[in-house]
């Protein structure tokens, strides 16, 4: 029988990846094929660190249009790292076109160094991922099945963050996230918004949770389970987040740093808006644990196993 494949993209070749990536698959058992798109001689040293004696096929990626993938087995595309500038890239190269000719429609990319890899181009992966596939309209979506959160601006300066907070952006990331959930999820999902400003008032006389954030929220109501604006300091506490499948806050650390601070690991990073499912973990390559063999890898397999049943 063929399996549809999880392609996987290791990122960084010094990072902390394969550690968790190995440690991974000894503690859960992951039915879908996966294949991974690097560099062999450097998985080869990695599987002989950490003691990972699973075999993992070689294949071309010419075979891939014929190839059958069978269930539980690992494969391998060897991309030689010839540079460090253009090995990432060359390994989502190739990922991007297995996915743009059919073969595949699920990926994760083990942590990259954005400013290393994307050369300042781009925000981040998210951003990189999004342009090479000509979407415009897309969104960061950090996921526990408990609770989601979804800045409306990723990582930009701070100093930058209002003057892209408009009716159109904002109303863009709504619709993705509740068309995802319907479609992915299967449900319609209880958003909340949250104000830009601390709660939600300010002492100019322009305000954006008045003028802006709080009129698209009305803009949904009788169309989408939505409310708010509210404000960010208190919409984490216990009785109020449990209300909620998902809080779309204005800037990356608004609702990235609280959804970190109470699931830590136990979350993903899901961009929604593709043509197919791209999920990476919640952490970056964490140079300084490399070779220390202590990281958590509870997020990538959570990342595993919500594409698994998909």
């Amino acid at each position: 029988m063929n399996f549809s494949p999880i392609l996987i993209v290791p990122g960084e070749r010094k990072s902390i990846f394969f550690e968790i990536f190995f440690k991974s698959l000894k503690l859960k058992s992951i039915s879908s094929p996966l294949v991974l798109i690097c560099d062999k001689k450097n998985l080869d040293k990695e599987k002989k660190k950490y003691r990972f004696n699973k075999y993992i096929e070689e294949i071309k990626l010419d075979q891939i249009s014929h190839k059958k993938f069978y269930k539980k087995k690992i494969y391998l595309i060897n991309i030689k790292y010839l540079s460090s500038k253009y090995y990432v890239q060359e390994c989502f190269r190739v990922a991007f076109k297995i996915i743009k000719k059919g073969y595949a429609y699920k990926l994760i990319n083990g942590p990259i160094n954005k400013t290393k890899t994307l050369n300042k181009k781009y925000l981040g992966v998210t951003e990189f991922v999004a342009k090479n596939f000509k979407q415009d309209k897309f969104a960061m979506l950090i996921y526990n099945k408990n609770l989601s959160v979804c800045p409306v601006t990723t990582h930009l300066p701070l100093n930058l963050v209002a003057k892209k907070i408009t009716k159109k952006t904002i109303k863009e990331k709504i619709i993705i996230i509740n068309d995802f959930y319907k479609k992915i999820l299967g449900f319609k999902p209880k958003i909340a918004v949250l104000g830009l400003n601390p709660h939600c008032e300010s002492i100019l006389k322009f305000n954006e949770d008045e003028e802006i954030i709080g009129p698209v929220v009305r803009f949904f109501k009788n169309k989408i389970n939505i409310k708010g604006p509210f404000s960010a300091d208190t919409i984490f506490q216990k009785n109020n987040r449990k209300k909620f499948d998902i809080i779309v806050g204005m800037y990356h650390d608004q609702v990235l740093t609280p959804i970190k601070t109470i699931f830590e690991y136990d979350a993903i990073n899901i961009t929604i808006g593709l043509p197919f499912l791209r999920v990476t973990p919640d952490h970056g390559p964490n140079e300084k644990m490399i070779g220390k063999n202590i990281s958590n890898p509870m997020s990538l397999i959570r990342s595993l196993e919500f594409l698994d049943i998909r």
